[in-house]
């Protein structure tokens, strides 16, 4: 009796069937069965002259001679990839403004501190860019360079022992504009702008916010406050700084609600040059705000220029805010996109 229960025992671990380690999940290792090679004799042909092609030597470089005109040179660029999205940018600004629809350039730090400060304040003075948009770094590297002549520290080097950002001219001079902005009830573009040229900086022509200021053309500051290294200090005040940052942001969303077509004409155009993040939320929030109180943007027209490609700008400048085919997207140092793009742009304009 002992034995038949403990058999009866055993009985019950026998292990599985090997259909049931199967249906359990288990991989079978047995071996699949070889392929039968396939008999290319049996591919169907055509003809390569019966096949589309993207790539055809209309297309192709020239080469122009030694001392050709810049148009001359423009012109003798392949015709592909970049060099069509440059074109359709440059058409897109001259378009633009010979509807008399706003060019707008929204500017990361970058852009001022690789010296192409100039080439914006001359796109301005021509007419073709017709307002700034721009974050608080942006705004530091215009001051001092106009203040100074020079601006950016070596980041590594000062944040070692604190020295980083504890720049005492910088400061007292955003927290005036902060305060010149809250007597005077405008934005923080216009009151840096404004206190630049009053303070009569030596290099005060450098200044894209200065020179906006003089034009009367709408200079923006979006801040982010803690970002910029000016809010370390104990003399800005967070309140007349936010309201400030605040009424430039109703400011642009005005600026991106003229890019509205009308009909037969071209819309606006947004160019987002150096801002990896703010600068791209910011315009998206103004798109939503333009559009929800009624303006038609489907002709609008977005650039991107930049060493790099950033998620937000492919999405929230690119992408999101426009029809299919108008966002356009440069992928390049900015001392040399923004000179070639100037140059291309003044070819033709106006």
């Amino acid at each position: 009796m002992a034995r038949k229960a403990k058999a009866a025992r055993g009985s019950k671990h026998k292990p599985p069937a090997r259909g049931a380690r199967r249906a359990a999940g288990e991989v079978s290792r047995v071996a699949p069965e070889s392929p039968t090679p396939v008999d290319l004799c049996r591919l169907t042909l055509h003809s390569v002259r019966d096949r589309g092609h993207i790539s055809q030597i209309e297309a192709f470089a020239a080469s122009p001679p030694r001392g050709a005109s810049f148009a001359e040179w423009l012109e003798s660029l392949p015709t592909f990839l970049g060099v069509k999205r440059l074109r359709a940018a440059v058409d897109a600004i001259v378009a633009a403004r010979r509807a008399g629809k706003p060019v707008a350039m929204a500017m990361g730090g970058h852009v001022i501190k690789v010296g192409c400060g100039p080439i914006m304040i001359d796109l301005m003075r021509r007419g073709v860019v017709t307002a700034i948009a721009c974050h608080g770094a942006t705004a530091i590297h215009d001051v001092e360079v106009a203040m100074i002549g020079a601006t950016s520290e070596d980041v590594a080097d000062t944040i070692r022992d604190g020295r980083f950002g504890m720049v005492r001219e910088t400061m007292e001079f955003f927290a005036d504009a902060a305060g010149l902005a809250a007597r005077e009830d405008i934005g923080c573009g216009r009151a840096i702008g404004r206190l630049v040229r009053e303070r009569a900086f030596p290099h005060a022509d450098y200044s894209v916010l200065a020179a906006a200021d003089e034009l009367g053309l709408p200079a923006t500051v979006h801040v982010a406050i803690g970002t910029d290294t000016v809010h370390m200090s104990p003399d800005m005040d967070g309140a007349a700084l936010g309201a400030a940052t605040l009424r430039d942001f109703r400011t642009l969303c005005g600026v991106v609600a003229a890019m509205g077509d009308e009909e037969g004409m071209a819309g606006g155009v947004w160019c987002n040059v150096g801002s990896a993040v703010l600068l791209p939320e910011v315009f998206l929030k103004a798109v939503a705000v333009a559009r929800n109180l009624g303006a038609n943007l489907d002709k609008l027209t977005t650039v991107n220029l930049d060493m790099l490609r950033h998620y937000r700008p492919a999405r929230n400048v690119v992408g999101r805010p426009v029809t299919p085919g108008r966002g356009h997207d440069l992928a390049g140092h900015h001392e040399i996109l923004l000179p070639l793009l100037r140059q291309a742009i003044i070819e033709q304009w106006p």
